[in-house]
């Protein structure tokens, strides 16, 4: 015979203060497991979307960020003539030779100080980068010391409205514009003038050089061409998107890992009221289990109904931290790229893979904490349940 489920809800109700408590301290948890897998899904959406399948960024072998690479001028020029390369009407190939050095900024409301990516950039970046648009002013012209500052850097940096300078590098910058980028990491970023910037910071060099393939399938051939290319054997050539997953990758496992150690330490405290909460259960109803078992219900439909209670209880728990943790999607935070060592704004960001990864966790809770008392539950004998009434 098979418990009726309104028997497991009626359970539940009938311990509202004991049910509740529970309920909140699985809820507290799963709110942040969710929190932690969304801020590190944010940190991978900032980055990973800030690249396109449709480019490829060449850098030197070796160089685990642009900071640290460096590319001179004539690999660039020979990596715009690849057949592979797209190319405006005007017969320019689309791309953009960059340098990226790090400027100190103070924030506001705080005497404290940051790291802000600055990058040159070539003419065609708006081509290679269509994700970018300005929110406010307007682009810089090419061959002077204006700059542009992403939509982050213009909110918690001092100095940084429209129509004010900045001093950095052996030149004054005005900045005449700002840009969105849908949240990637350009909107924690400076551009200006490549020729500009390159001087002022004593860099010949450029440090990458990103181009737009005809097709996000020609990257293939663009490496088998370089492969021969004895000029351009000291440099790499990734797909764009490849490039910034790699960047993230170290922060998001950070994220995880921490949050994840603080959620396992929070989760034994919520498997450990989940158990008190279906022992508890089990004591109080000892003598209803016995009547149960006289009228023929087998031991493992005792057990199945308090585990469907405890996994329920879970469940509604877990719902409950999602539905708190959807309330960080407005959030925005900055930390330490550890990549660039430069800032990086970022928000928790919600995924259907969260929400299953959540969701499977609270049922864990539940299931470890409710198996022990279920258990106990089934293994009642009839006479001695029967006598506790």
């Amino acid at each position: 015979m098979k418990i009726p489920f309104a028997y497991t809800w009626r359970s539940l109700w009938t311990r509202r203060l004991t049910t509740g408590l529970t309920l909140c301290g699985i809820a507290l948890v799963s709110f942040v497991f969710a929190s932690v897998l969304m801020l590190a899904h944010g940190v991978e959406r900032a980055m990973i979307d800030t690249g396109s399948d449709q480019n490829a960024i060449l850098m030197r072998k070796g160089a685990n960020s642009e900071l640290v690479s460096q590319i001179d001028r004539d690999a660039a020029s020979i990596l715009k003539t690849y057949p592979q390369v797209a190319t405006l009407p005007n017969g320019k190939p689309v791309a953009s030779q960059e340098i990226m050095v790090i400027i100190n900024l103070r924030k506001y409301g705080t005497n404290a100080m940051g790291n802000i990516t600055v990058r040159g950039v070539s003419p065609e970046v708006m081509n290679l980068r269509p994700q970018v648009s300005l929110t406010a002013g307007r682009m810089f012209q090419f061959g002077t010391n204006e700059i542009i500052v992403g939509t982050s850097i213009a909110k918690r940096f001092q100095g940084t409205e429209l129509g004010n300078t900045l001093r950095f590098g052996d030149a004054t910058w005005t900045i005449v514009g700002s840009m969105a980028s849908g949240g990637t990491a350009f909107e924690s970023e400076i551009w200006g003038d490549v020729e500009q910037l390159g001087p002022a910071f004593g860099r010949p060099v450029f440090s990458s050089a990103t181009v737009r393939m005809t097709g996000s399938d020609r990257l293939d051939e663009m490496i088998n061409r370089m492969a021969g290319d004895p000029r351009m054997q000291i440099y790499s050539l990734k797909r764009e998107t490849a490039f910034y997953r790699e960047q993230s990758g170290m922060m998001a496992t950070f994220i995880r890992v921490l949050g994840l150690i603080v959620t396992i330490i929070f989760s034994i405290g919520a498997v450990i009221g989940a158990m008190i909460t279906m022992y508890a259960a089990v004591a109080n109803r000892t003598a209803e289990i016995g009547t149960m078992r006289a009228l023929g219900f087998r031991r493992r439909s005792i057990l199945t109904a308090f585990l469907v209670e405890s996994l329920l209880l879970a469940l509604i728990g877990g719902t409950a931290g999602l539905g708190l943790a959807t309330l960080m999607s407005s959030v925005q935070i900055s930390t330490t790229n550890f990549g660039t060592f430069s800032e990086l704004a970022f928000g928790f960001v919600m995924s259907p893979e969260i929400v299953i990864s959540t969701l499977v966790f609270a049922l864990g809770m539940g299931l470890t904490g409710g198996f022990l008392p279920s258990a106990r539950a089934a293994r009642l004998n009839i006479l001695t349940a029967l006598r506790s009434a």
